[in-house]
């Protein structure tokens, strides 16, 4: 999104648009503050609309994926007196401190060759032949900071749920809420390649959230990388130094500052390397985004996120169960789907586990 049309959703409330009845209505979704180390507290609540076509978009056109929670009461405080079960001691603070932490072997290899191939299906492109990759996109993608970094509209494939609910991905996701009761993103993938004349595009830094809200947003967001990424890939960048002085950094900015982009000058970009099966979990209040590949070799990874389930949201419920069921991918601004349709003609409908079935809302918790 360019900086004037960020601009426009200064202070507005993400709504959603879900298969649902006319007449019924969604169970307000809670928004929350939190501090630089993660100290939320209670917020007040948003009032989605809804449309009765069966589909799920983002009508302000705001990055981020509308499928769960945009905005939740509170992550872990650890008052709950539950031990962590993936992340150590020294994670913990790391992610405190720094906004992301890194759950290293989150998903067996296994599952990462089968992702890293069925993409390389998918996207009708050969991995040994870098002539094959530079193909023009099938439809264009409205968000314009994301052209040409290689989205991959597919959503709903086994390999992709096989990864969502594999235990140590839900279980530190369990760590950073608290909560045992979660939903997860219905989301996409990314294979992202080597920079060209015809294929360019410059990496950039956003929020997926309106940083000008007070008190200011809570959400989570995440990857599972598949292969090793270095520093001239093009990966995960973020800039944690803002992550911790945003109170006061917000100080020094204009009234009228982009809400979604942040003024970088002066400010420490880091830029994030993994190994394949790596899960990075970062906070939404953390600056970030993709890096521009100036290597020699693709970037890829898996998009997974969770949060907090909301059962109570019938609509929104029935939407990602019918997601599951038809494989039917959200729509919008930042989802131009793929024309083929190939998630329904040429794949079955994912297998679930129990956890699978929860996460998914299938099965209430």
């Amino acid at each position: 999104m360019d900086t004037a049309g960020l601009a426009l959703f200064h202070n507005q409330i993400t709504r959603y648009v879900c298969m649902a009845k006319p007449t019924q209505s969604f169970k307000y979704l809670t928004m929350a503050t939190m501090t630089p180390t993660m100290t939320p507290t209670m917020a007040p609540t948003m009032t989605p609309t809804m449309m009765p076509e069966g589909k799920l978009v983002d009508d302000l056109k705001i990055p981020g994926n509308p499928s769960v929670a945009r905005f939740v009461a509170k992550l872990n405080d650890r008052s709950n007196g539950q031990p962590l079960r993936v992340l150590s001691e020294e994670d913990w603070q790391f992610w405190q401190t720094n906004g992301y932490v890194i759950i290293h072997d989150a998903v067996p290899k296994g599952h990462v060759e089968r992702m890293r191939d069925i993409l390389w299906e998918f996207e009708e492109k050969d991995p040994n032949n870098p002539e094959t990759w530079y193909r023009a996109a099938r439809k264009d993608i409205e968000m314009v900071e994301l052209k040409n970094t290689g989205m991959v509209e597919m959503y709903n494939h086994q390999y992709m749920w096989d990864n969502r609910m594999y235990p140590k991905v839900y279980d530190a996701f369990v760590d950073v809420w608290g909560t045992e009761k979660l939903w997860v993103t219905i989301d996409r993938a990314n294979l992202n390649f080597p920079v060209r004349p015809e294929l360019d595009y410059e990496g950039f830094i956003h929020w997926d959230i309106d940083t000008s809200l007070n008190p200011k947003p809570v959400n989570v967001q995440g990857t599972i990388s598949l292969v090793d990424t270095d520093i001239n890939m093009g990966g995960f960048q973020c800039i944690p130094e803002l992550f911790r002085n945003f109170d006061e950094w917000v100080k020094t900015q204009p009234a009228d500052r982009n809400p979604f982009r942040p003024d970088t000058i002066g400010l420490n970009l880091e830029k994030i390397t993994t190994k394949a099966g790596d899960l990075l979990i970062f906070s939404s209040m953390l600056a970030h985004g993709i890096r521009k590949n100036t290597g020699t070799k693709p970037r890829m990874a898996q998009y997974v996120s969770m949060s907090p389930a909301l059962e109570d949201n019938e609509s929104l419920r029935q939407w990602r169960i019918a997601s599951w069921r038809d494989r039917i991918a959200p729509e919008g601004y930042a989802f131009p789907g793929d024309p083929r349709k190939w998630e329904q003609t040429r794949y079955e409908r994912a297998e679930l586990t129990e956890l699978g079935e929860k996460l998914l809302g299938l099965r209430k918790w």
